[in-house]
């Protein structure tokens, strides 16, 4: 009689938090799952084995990942104790050494280097759990009422002992690199009753375009991921850490996937990485990592080869592939803006007019306490030579609030320079002090209530600046994307958060709720799922173009009919 794996498919389902760069990992690991016979379900309760994909970037994404693992695990107990539960992504990857033992009820933990591999470990977590449950070991049944919170304080406290750790991964050592290179391989041993933990201490990888990948996009949108890895010192970020050192995909590589999905009725290209700017400056020979800087960015980017991959080369190749679609530049880093990039920009028409530019202050105090490697001065002009150079670019930021040492002056100060430059798209966090980070450590706290209170100004100035910005694009046309019909829910909807972008609306926004039979699409200005949107009424086609007239808007929506 052959056991159920030999006669049925394996059943998977999939939970993928975070930011889009999770959600490419996430795609990546369905398609490794059905290339390797495993079958895909919408369905926890019956799926053989459930993988969580974490984010670990602030505390909030981390607490939210938390509760999704001990909620799984939960509701396996109760379903279908034979499930394998595995966790992905960025919290095995920052606490690798110590996720098995607050979380015995998970079967298996994976980084991201392994995400090609998940069938293999799928696999293997089932058969952990069918063992556990037989030999009655820890984690058996998991006894998870009431220890989210338990958890969520012991994750917290996890990187105290180690406050510079991720600022260590970028001091550029050669024989601290061949150290690093030897270690990436190395996958933390697995105790003997415990889960199964395949972690590389160091990720090193990238996807190509032979990679299998399961789209969970809409047809007509897309993430393109350019490059992995960050190279920044940022003192609030532990991401280096997490994700390594930054590493660029092959241009011919990225084209090759981008035919493929226009092919395929993609309409937008939506570029992704944690720093899409270095993109082909670790593609040079003998590249050093220390030219974060715009001083050194600048003079390695000006000594390249004219036949060179950059940024702007990779553009200006996608912007001549044949169709008609937009591309849009996410994750972009100020220090590394040139002017050939405004002018490729500028020049290159389907190249969207947008820029996710994260700036974090403007205080130079601040920037310095951030390790931004920028200044206000520099910030300032760029923004100009940005704004002159490519007409009628939207730009999108976001600042962190009650960051260690933040005085009620230099908070002043970021109100200033919002009122005056009038960004087009705002967030705003609370800093969140992340133990492992140079921050985590500064004296000079902001008490909670502080932050609270200075998130809560920001985003009242920001919530008029765009009232006003909307107000003066009515009786405008403008080109859209046309995503689908706008449900109840979506009309109700006043605001959009995303962990790496920040709030944009304030939660106790209602705005002028609209009511009755819209399409919702968006125009160049709006990323999906973190900007605004423009409520049509009309016959529209989802996934097309269409021209539009403004004739009214929201507090951060626009309201339009066909031209």
């Amino acid at each position: 009689m052959h056991s159920k794996t030999q006669t049925t498919p394996v059943r998977v389902g999939l939970v993928s938090l975070g930011c889009a760069k999770n959600l490419v990992d996430a795609e990546i690991m369905l398609g490794a799952l059905l290339k390797n016979g495993i079958e895909i379900t919408n369905d926890a309760s019956q799926a053989d084995a459930l993988i969580v994909n974490t984010c670990s970037f602030i505390d909030s994404a981390q607490e939210e990942s938390v509760d999704a693992i001990i909620e799984s695990a939960q509701e396996r107990d109760r379903a279908r104790p034979h499930q394998g539960l595995i966790v992905s992504g960025c919290m095995p990857q920052r606490f690798r050494e110590e996720l098995p033992k607050l979380l015995p009820e998970v079967d298996a933990f994976m980084g991201i280097d392994q995400v090609a591999q998940v069938a293999e470990l799928v696999r293997k977590a089932i058969a952990l759990r069918k063992a556990k449950l037989e030999s009655a070991a820890p984690g058996a049944r998991a006894r998870v009422a009431r220890r989210a919170g338990q958890v969520k304080s012991q994750v917290a406290a996890l990187d105290r002992a180690r406050p510079d750790a991720h600022h260590d991964a970028l001091r550029h050592d050669p024989a601290a690199d061949k150290d690093a290179k030897a270690k990436a391989g190395q996958a933390i041993e697995t105790p003997a009753a415990g889960p199964s933990v395949d972690v590389h201490q160091r990720p090193t990888y990238i996807p190509d375009y032979n990679t299998p990948r399961f789209r969970l996009t809409p047809k007509h949108f897309a993430y393109v991921k350019i490059a992995e890895g960050c190279n920044h010192p940022c003192s609030f970020c532990i991401i280096p850490r997490m994700r390594g050192s930054h590493r660029s995909r092959q241009q011919k590589d990225i084209v090759r996937e981008a035919k493929n999905l226009i092919a395929e009725g993609v309409r937008e290209l939506n570029l992704i990485s944690q720093d899409s700017t270095y993109y082909g400056l670790d593609l040079r020979p003998n590249h050093s990592r220390a030219i974060s800087s715009p001083e050194k960015f600048t003079a390695a980017a000006r000594s390249l080869a004219a036949n060179a991959t950059t940024l702007s080369s990779l553009l200006q190749e996608l912007n001549g592939l044949k169709g008609d679609f937009w591309i849009r530049l996410l994750y972009t880093h100020p220090a590394h803006w040139t002017d050939e990039l405004i002018q490729t920009m500028a020049e290159c028409q389907k190249v969207a007019r947008y820029i996710d530019m994260p700036l974090q202050h403007i205080h130079d105090a601040m920037l310095e306490r951030m390790r931004r490697e920028t200044s206000s001065e520099y910030i300032e002009r760029l923004i100009q030579r940005i704004r002159a150079g490519i007409p009628g670019v939207a730009i999108r930021t976001t600042f962190i609030v009650g960051f260690p040492g933040e005085t009620e002056a230099y908070f002043q100060r970021l109100l200033e320079f919002m009122e005056t430059t009038r960004f087009e798209r705002l967030g705003v966090f609370t800093y969140s002090r992340e133990d492992g980070t140079r921050a985590g450590s500064m004296e000079q706290q902001v008490a909670d209530r502080a932050k609270l209170k200075r998130r809560e100004r920001a985003m009242a100035l920001q919530h008029r600046i765009s009232r006003e910005l909307c107000e003066a694009r009515v009786g405008h046309e403008l080109r859209v994307l046309v995503e689908g019909v706008a449900t109840a829910e979506t009309l109700k909807q006043a605001r959009v958060s995303s962990w790496e972008h920040g709030a944009i609306r304030q939660e106790t926004d209602s705005g002028n709720q609209l009511s009755g039979n819209y399409w919702v699409a968006r125009g160049e200005a709006d990323a999906p799922d973190i900007d605004g949107r423009v409520y049509i009424k009309g016959r529209l086609t989802p996934g097309d173009f269409a021209r539009v007239k403004i004739v009214g808007h929201t507090d951060y929506d626009l309201v339009a009919r066909p031209s």
